[in-house]
């Protein structure tokens, strides 16, 4: 009954100022008034601050003003001390609300509400019925807060609440979840209670989980605005039986041709049905309902004139003949072969009966159907219905037959005495079958279809029975406003509800399955091609426009008392929960407002439905019934956009001619002297037939809002004083009126089309989908449009602001969908879509279009229908250019320098540069299609295409071939996305023989200079051609080349989508990213390539694809793969792929890679021209495969050639040495795991040659070989005792050898003879600088340099640079390789040479190379750091496994000393200025840095010479060693093993004594003997028992020796050592001491021998073998020497 919330407060001061309105009189002003004689003048009610909203009760108003407070006027009974009585001129401020800030207010019949910013609800007013929500007060005096508190919440939480309305009895409220709440009294509660008064407020379960935009209150009922479930939801299965009272909901089956449905169950607890013709269809099963046939039976009938759609009660009450009740009380619906159609319109029925019935029928014979034939076509009949329907007169049945009805249905419920309720109940099966038959016969004939669009064109057509139904005549009336239906579309009865049913319906049935429920017959007697339907309602909006936009689909629930038919469900039945209005759920409702007793919904095409009392015209209609929402009547064009509601009048504000708001009532008309008599008397008040147009509304100005309530009008205005509410209201006026526009073409044109049974072959498949995404385009358009114009609608009535319109925020949502049409639109047209579309639209609209000619806004004659057509899709695009003039307007409102302005010109310039380009894209296509129409043939089929445009075409012999023959005739066509060359022979000028497609994407032009010649040339690029066109004069060649360089560019930006334009660019780039398939190259042919191009060649990162399944992922370079890249093969015969990992260069592997083969078989390593070429490692087979086995080394043309490592798992075999073409040749080293070593010659694969064989136990061969181990010629075998044979030995070693020859025992004092005997190893295996050549060259190639030391510095530190910055480049592309911020920070430090500046090597600078070179060392990214990386590999797979081999350690330290030479060649071609071998840095002569140096581990301070000797040792073994010393380590202890054994075991035994024995047995001298030692903190005498305490630290210090790797580490460690035992000694004798070597000797001996290091021989050799040569002469070299004595005085100690 009153007013719609107007939101929150925000037109605030700043708005006004910034729209240069200050004045407070100027906003938001008030006007009231009462009735509509031409002599009623509004009053101004003045007030300090603009109004923002108002409410008005029977007799009082609640006004909201800026600044949140609230004023009351009219009547206040409620108040008790002040004055009860305000007059509208003077209202007074509610003063308790006056601490709030209030957002929105509400008034009921005699109480009012108001909301606070926070959500909170006040209340005051009339109390007796709990509408206030405070219990034990019948009034309020003064607003008092309201708790809304969730009871399911612990403890309860408030509930945030954003709007009110107030009814009589009961107050409802909107929560921020979008629920509702209802306290009060009455069935219009919508609450499962039957107590009332409800005191506190409860939620409504009912509406629970669904989405409340907005709530209203008649007196005695509730309205509530909902979105729409989206789809999924609304689709869940249906239940079977009603969830509150237990019927059967529906049933439906087919037997033969008889469909019986029953879906139409009304439930009296007010539960809602989804019954929207979705019933299952169960073949071969008998009706559930058991058919009497009996002629005793009462035949009643009822059918419904309702729309199909409709909810089954909304019915009109027609004849009372079409219902069999059975005599246990079931009711029985007909078949369809009883009812031919039930095509209603307005409130003519229609009926019909055809075919005999079968068994089943309820009718016995043919004469009983004759006679019912009769009775139905009879026309007296017929005309009483009709009148009794308009007098709202209804036929009374016997009372008897009431009761059995509505007992045998209701179980349980009283019978009802009502003629509605009798009406609902009989109505409701029948109207559902007549309900379903119609809509089949619709969704499958034609004519219907037309029917629904143009109502009362004939009567009923085609029955399925075949038999004309309906009345062949009406009463006058009836036609004369059928007729006015038709002109103005804008009908007073269902007849509107029924086009958009139709829509719906054919909706409905495009949905899978629903055609299967109609039964077989019946779909082969209508079967026609159809196109598949589009839905014309986008399902959700835009995407993008979330929830930014408000909804359009929209549902309106109603609840409460309906004896006035209020609630629109076609009866007076009160419904106690909200029951969902089901004809209103597609007509896009945006507002809804409750009279007392009558209801409202305003829809977003600015129509108003109405419905209940209309007992002054307050409807605005005078169609009968009001139970159902019917269309208000205003003349065509009037636009309502808000509406009010009182007792019994309707105020409706709307857009007339001009966009100033006009104002609209319909209902009670208050004389002024009856404005004292009582509300009941009717004498004074008069009748409205439609609604009148008060003519003072011109003077209020520009009215935002209007509302009513008891005989009370209301309006608000803005004066217009800038123009910027003026502009504002354009806007809004525009967009409205666009919608409709948009709307009228989509139900009148684009529908019936999308209908026509002549479509699909008319258009063919190809456009039929076009075509469907035309509508799909034009509708997002208009749903865009819609919910735009709501917005702009809701925020008049609201914000009145720049700052809350979304097409200047989110300008994209509507750029993007107007280009989206464009596009489609366009499509169509260059298809020959509307040519196509001219007949079947011929067919349709008549030789005549006026419609089309009117909604196309074409004003010439004999214009053709196709171009009409043309005319009417592009008709949206003229609505940027609106946009654009109303955005400027509005700008010119305020300051340039204003944030507003920029927006507002921004925005503008925005929607009219879209203009533009969508102006130019149509031409475009209009080219395109005139080019396709009189081109027609073979090629241009092909090439047809309904994204191509075309550009430019050289029919005109602009443009010619170079170099082409006499007689050949070429062509050029420019696409937007392809340049076509066509050629053919002269004779046949029309027959282009051939025809190429040139991809813009992949096609790069540049003009030939035309300095030289006088020819006008173009050279045009493509990946596999390049040809040079001749223009025939320099215009024409700069317009070609313009417009093939826009083109590409147009095609790469991704075919213009912008609104900018073409042209923004003067060149395409000439690298681009493309996708291309070669057909001419013969290696990449058929091979698609995607990825960076450069001037027709791929460059830069790309992937190909090959048919045969091989693919290429990497980098590319001039065409060719170079760089690093992935490859995959599949092989031909394994179902595996090969897979390459690596580096590229001119299209060929080349670098490092990996190559994992089908086989299993894996390679890793240098590559060269597709071959395995320089230092790699091959795995075949794993190790539990038939061949495990490994190789590294060097690799020639993919064949083993140079030095390399074979180790054969399988027979436990390791070889060293030379190969040539993958087979051992040269010298060579084998060991197997058997402890047998053999050294020498090896020829085509096999032992062969000179060479030695030594077995575990040291029995030795030398002499020739044939074979793999296998004697054949002169040789000398030795025993492991020295005796030994000579001669010439055959046979297999370990398998009886045949020697001819002598044997030979030595002299056991010959001892000459022995040193002659003993083999040196070595000599026959490889040379340790020839191993790894291949490894070492690499890291020289990779410095730049042909050969070792060959090559400039500088060239070789770029290089570095280079390798590093791609690394990281390639680390930071690919995620899982992440390094960390340091290796970052490292590999940066590295790229720079650490010796500035040239000149002689410092000891400062040494010590930055010394750093530099182990920081390069650490990372395989440094060429440095990779040789380190490959040496370490390659050094582990010589000496682990079956290479830990005693006789091999030699050969592993010399190749150690061999790789620090080569290693220390390359680090003084780094740095030349680095000394050679040997040579000396002077030390600097300040003593910090003694002090610095000597901390160092490295450093050799006991060298006599005064600064540093440079030796590659120093320099490099502290980076190298570490990583070798576990295999060199194992080595030693295997060499070293028996001495080694011997030694610890006289360790053990001699540490078994206590110190003093030992000391004494050592001989150590008495006073060296430590008295007292230190133990935990405390000194503790010696005594004789003591062990393991005397020295302790120098034993601890020394052994320390087994946890470092290299020499110097080791010497520095036996140099501390001393250090400890002196200050032991010292501190005991307390004066000056220095040791003589004899004193040392045995106290250091103590200390070797309480260290126990287990491996001490090792670790004495190793020094020995890899000590500095510059030191042994030194401090260490004593100190070393000292200790290699211990260890032989150890061995040989002889205890006693």
């Amino acid at each position: 009954m009153h007013q719609h919330c107007h939101g929150q407060i925000s037109v605030m001061e700043s708005q006004r100022k910034s729209s240069g309105e200050d004045s407070s009189g100027e906003r938001g002003s008030l006007h009231t008034w009462k009735g509509y004689s031409c002599s009623v003048t509004p009053e101004r009610v003045l007030l300090s601050r603009p109004v923002l909203q108002a409410a008005l009760g029977t007799r009082h108003g609640v006004l909201l003003v800026e600044g949140g407070q609230v004023y009351s006027f009219g009547e206040f009974r409620w108040k008790q001390s002040q004055v009860s009585e305000v007059g509208p001129l003077k209202p007074v401020l509610e003063s308790a609300l006056s601490g709030q800030c209030v957002v929105a207010v509400a008034a009921g019949s005699f109480h009012s509400g108001a909301v606070t910013e926070d959500g909170g609800v006040h209340m005051w007013g009339e109390n007796s019925f709990g509408q206030c929500g405070l219990s034990s007060l019948t009034v309020v005096p003064n607003p008092t807060p309201v708790a809304v508190l969730d009871p399911d919440t612990s403890p309860p939480h408030t509930i945030r609440v954003l709007e009110l309305a107030c009814g009589e009895q009961h107050s409802l409220a909107l929560s921020a979840q979008h629920e509702v709440w209802a306290w009060g009294s009455g069935c219009q509660l919508g609450l499962v209670t039957t107590i009332f008064p409800v005191w506190k407020p409860q939620k409504v379960e009912h509406l629970a989980g669904r989405h409340v935009l907005q709530v209203a209150c008649g007196a005695f009922h509730s309205l509530a605005l909902v979105r729409c479930l989206p789809p999924q939801e609304a689709r869940r299965p249906l239940p079977d039986k009603c969830g509150q009272c237990n019927q059967l909901l529906y049933t439906m089956t087919d037997k033969e041709d008889h469909v019986i449905i029953s879906d139409s169950h009304y439930c009296p607890l007010g539960v809602e049905l989804l019954a929207d013709g979705e019933a299952r269809l169960e073949p071969g099963r008998s009706p559930p309902l058991r058919l009497r046939g009996s002629p005793s039976e009462p035949l009643s009938s009822h059918t419904s004139a309702s729309a199909p759609g409709l909810h089954p009660s909304i019915t009109d009450h027609t004849d009372y003949e079409r219902r069999t009740v059975a005599q246990n009380g079931e009711i029985l619906t007909t078949t369809d072969s009883d009812i031919s159609a039930a095509g209603t319109d307005s409130d003519r029925t229609v009926g019909g009966v055809g075919g005999a019935g079968s068994q089943n029928s309820p009718y016995p014979d043919d004469q009983a159907v004759k006679e019912y034939l009769k009775k139905l076509s009879d026309t007296s009949l017929a005309e009483e219905t009709a009148k009794m329907t308009i007098a709202g007169a209804s036929f009374q049945p016997p009372a008897d037959s009431l009761d059995l009805l509505t007992s045998d249905l209701l179980p349980g419920v009283m019978p009802v005495t009502t003629s509605s309720a009798l009406n609902s109940l009989v109505s409701s099966c029948a109207s559902a079958v007549a309900e379903r038959v119609v809509s089949t016969c619709e969704a499958l004939s034609l004519k219907k279809r037309i029917n629904c669009y143009y109502p009362g064109v004939g009567g009923v057509a085609g029955a399925p029975g075949g038999v004309p139904g309906g009345f062949p005549g009406g009463p006058a009336e009836e036609r004369v406003r059928l007729e006015e239906s038709m002109q103005g579309k804008k009908s007073c009865s269902t007849g509107d509800i029924r086009e958009e049913e139709a829509e719906g319906l054919s909706r409905r049935l495009s949905l899978p399955g629903l055609l299967s429920q109609v039964s077989p017959r019946l779909l082969r007697r209508a079967s026609r091609p159809r196109v598949r339907a589009v839905p014309l309602t986008p399902v959700g909006g835009l995407p993008e426009a979330g929830e930014l936009l408000p909804s359009l689909q929209t549902e309106v629930w109603s609840w409460g008392r309906g004896e006035e038919g209020q609630l629109g469900h076609g009866d007076n039945l009160p419904r106690l929960q909200p029951l969902c209005i089901k004809c209103l759920s597609s007509k896009e409702v945006v507002l809804v407002a409750a009279g007392a007793h009558h209801s409202l919904a305003l829809t977003a095409q600015s129509q108003v439905f109405s419905w209940g009392s209309n007992s002054s015209g307050q409807l605005g209609h005078m169609a009968c019934p009001t139970t159902i929402p019917r269309l208000a009547k205003l003349s065509e064009g009037i636009r309502v956009w808000d509406v009010g509601a009182g007792a019994q009048h309707t105020l409706l504000l709307a857009d007339g001619d001009c966009y100033q708001p006009i104002l609209y009532y319909s209902g009670q008309q208050v004389r002024e002297a009856a404005q004292d008599a009582p509300q009941d008397q009717t004498e004074g008040y008069s009748y409205t037939q439609q609604p009148v147009l008060l003519p003072f509304c011109m003077n209020l100005g520009y009215v935002s809002g209007v509302f009513a309530g008891g005989q009370s009008c209301v309006a608000l205005a803005d004066r217009n004083v800038t123009g910027f509410i003026a502009s504002l209201h354009e806007l809004a006026a525009a967009e409205r009126k666009f919608y409709c526009k948009l709307s009228s073409v989509k139900n009148q044109i684009l529908r019936p089309l999308l209908d026509l049974e002549s479509l699909g072959t008319a258009l063919g498949p190809a456009s039929t989908v076009l075509l469907q995404s035309l509508a799909r385009c034009y509708c997002r358009l208009c749903h865009l449009t819609g919910q735009h114009s709501a917005l702009l609608t809701a925020n008049l009535r609201r914000r009145r602001e720049v700052k809350s319109l979304v097409m200047l925020e989110h300008a994209s949502i509507f750029l993007d969908t107007y280009n989206e049409y464009c596009c489609s639109v366009g499509n169509f047209l260059v298809m020959g879509g509307f040519q196509a579309l001219a007949k079947p639209s011929l067919d349709f609209f008549g030789k005549c279009p006026e419609l089309l000619q009117r909604l196309a806004e074409s004003s010439e004659e004999n214009i053709p229908l196709s171009d009409l057509l043309v005319a009417l899709f592009y008709l949206p695009m003229r609505h940027l250019h609106e946009y654009g003039r109303l955005l400027l307007k509005l700008g010119t409102c305020f300051e340039v320098s204003s944030v507003d302005y920029q927006k507002l010109q921004d925005g503008c310039s925005k929607f009219e540069a879209l203009a533009l380009h969508l102006k130019r894209r149509r031409k475009e296509a209009e080219y395109t299609y005139h080019f396709w129409k009189s081109f027609p043939g073979k090629m241009t089929d092909s090439l047809r295409k309904p994204p191509r445009r075309l550009i430019c075409e050289s029919s005109n012999k602009a443009l010619t071939l170079q170099n082409s023959g006499r007689f050949s005739v070429n062509w050029f066509i420019l696409f937007n996305d392809a340049l076509v060359h066509a050629q053919g022979v002269v004779p046949y000028k029309s027959l282009f023989s051939t025809h190429h497609v040139f991809p813009l994407a992949t096609l790069w032009v540049e003009p030939i200079p035309e300095e030289n010649t006088d020819l006008y040339g173009l050279k045009v690029i493509s990946p596999e051609e390049t040809f040079t066109l001749l223009a025939c004069s320099s215009m024409e060649k700069a317009k070609w080349l313009r417009s093939i360089k826009q083109a590409v560019d147009q095609a790469m930006s991704g075919a213009g989508q912008s609104g900018s334009g073409a042209g923004q660019r003067a060149e395409p780039p000439i690298s681009r990213t493309a996708s291309y398939t070669f057909y001419k190259d013969s290696r990449l042919k058929e091979a698609t390539y995607e990825g960076r191009w450069l001037a027709g060649k791929p460059n830069g990162r790309g992937m190909v694809k090959w048919l045969d399944g091989r693919i290429y992922t990497g980098t590319f370079k001039n065409g060719l793969e170079d760089g690093f890249g992935d490859y995959v093969m599949p092989s031909k015969t394994l179902n595996l792929n090969d897979h390459y990992q690596g580096h590229w260069k001119e299209g060929k592997m080349h670098g490092i890679g990996t190559y994992k083969y089908a086989t299993g078989e894996l390679y890793e390593g240098s590559f060269q021209d597709n071959m395995r070429h320089g230092h790699g490692m091959l795995r075949s087979g794993t190790l539990n495969s038939s061949s495990p086995s490994v190789f590294i080394g060097q690799w020639v043309h993919d064949k083993k050639t140079g030095y390399g490592v074979f180790d054969d798992i399988t027979r436990g075999e390791k070889y060293m040495g030379m190969w040539q073409d993958d087979q051992r040749q040269g010298t060579g080293v084998i060991v197997t795991q058997f402890g047998l070593y053999y050294e020498g010659a090896f020829n085509n694969n096999k032992m062969q040659g000179t060479g030695v064989l030594l077995s575990e136990d040291n029995t030795t061969y030398e002499g020739e070989f044939s074979e793999d181990w296998t004697l054949n010629g002169k040789g000398v075998l030795t025993m492991a005792n020295g005796d030994y044979f000579e001669g010439t030995f055959t046979g297999e070693w370990g398998s009886g050898l045949k020697v001819t020859g002598s044997f030979f025992k030595p002299n056991l004092y010959d001892s000459d003879g022995d040193k002659g005997r003993a083999v040196k190893l070595g000599r026959l295996a490889v040379r340790p600088e020839e191993k790894w050549r291949a490894v070492f060259e690499e890291c020289w190639m990779r410095l730049g340099c042909e050969a070792p030391g060959q090559g400039e510095n500088q060239r070789a530190w770029e290089n570095i640079a280079v390798a590093l910055t791609t690394s990281r480049r390639q680390h930071r592309d690919c995620p899982e390789m992440n390094l960390s911020q340091s290796h970052n920070r490292t590999l940066e430090s590295l790229e720079f040479n650490p010796q500035q500046h040239v000149g002689p090597v410092t000891m400062e600078k040494y010590d930055r190379i010394r750093h530099y070179l182990i920081k390069a060392c650490d990372t395989p990214l440094h060429p440095l750091g990779r040789l380190m990386e490959t040496l370490v590999a390659v050094y582990r797979m010589t000496y682990v496994g079956v290479g830990a081999n005693r006789r091999l350690l030699l050969q592993a330290v010399n190749e150690i000393m061999s790789y620090l030479a080569r290693i220390f060649q390359l680090v003084r071609f780094l740095f030349p200025d680095l000394p050679e071998e040997g040579g000396v840095i002077p030390e600097p002569s300040s003593d910090p840095q003694d002090k610095k140096d000597s901390n160092c581990a490295d450093t050799q301070l006991e060298s006599p010479k005064p600064g540093r000797v440079v030796s590659s040792s120093s320099l490099l073994l502290p980076v190298l060693l570490p990583r070798l010393y576990p295999p060199l380590f194992t080595l030693y202890a295997l060499e070293k093993e028996r001495e080694d054994n011997v030694y610890w075991e006289c360790v053990l035994r001699l540490n078994k004594q206590p110190d003093m024995a030992l000391l004494a047995f050592l001989g150590v001298q008495h006073k060296f003997w430590p008295v007292s030692v230190p133990v935990l903190g405390e000194r503790t005498e010696v005594v004789s028992s003591t062990k393991d305490a005397c020295f302790a630290s120098a034993t601890e210090t020394l052994q320390q020796i087994s946890t470092t790797f290299t020499p110097s580490d080791k010497l520095q460690v036996i140099q501390l050592t001393f250090e400890e035992i002196t200050k032991e000694v010292v501190s005991s004798l307390e004066d000056s001491f220095l040791w003589s070597m004899d004193d040392l000797f045995p106290v250091f001996l103590y200390v070797v021998l309480r260290a126990r290091i287990r491996n001490l021989g090792s670790e004495v050799s190793l020094i020995e073998d890899l000590m500095d040569p510059c030191v042994q002469h030194g401090e260490h070299g004593i100190m070393f020497t000292t200790l290699k004595a211990c260890y032989y005085q150890i061995q040989h100690e002889k205890t006693t």
